[in-house]
């Protein structure tokens, strides 16, 4: 396969990809998975520098934990679940679906108002 044969077949990947969406608004989804996968790394890194262990994080960073919400709010600004982080996802593979960015997404509005309540 030649380069523009390899070009060809992206685009043509992205366009069944975005489906019914418009090519203009195609970017913005790419943007936001993207915004949305630094977020979650950032995090990531974040915990580890403070000695989570990588089965550490699977365990113990969710919801039910308040002092480690509490403390990635204050330091980030907001707080992702274990459970909802990007490198979560990527591991899912086939069992991933378009429930579990909802989920992430709602949690994490409701995560990172600090109030309790959805923070619009």
């Amino acid at each position: 396969m030649n380069k523009q044969q390899l070009a060809a077949k992206i685009w043509e990947s992205a366009n069944k990809m975005r489906s019914k969406i418009e090519a203009n608004e195609y970017k913005d989804y790419i943007l936001g998975f993207i915004f949305y996968k630094y977020l979650s790394d950032k995090q990531e890194q974040w915990l580890l520098k403070r000695d989570y262990a990588p089965e550490d994080i699977v365990e113990y960073v969710n919801e039910d934990d308040p002092e480690i919400v509490e403390a990635s709010q204050q330091s980030l600004g907001y707080f992702i679940a274990y459970k909802d982080m990007f490198s979560t996802w990527i591991h899912m593979g086939s069992d991933f679906s378009v429930d579990n960015v909802r989920t992430a997404l709602s949690s994490f509005v409701f995560s990172s108002s600090g109030t309790g309540k959805p923070g619009y």
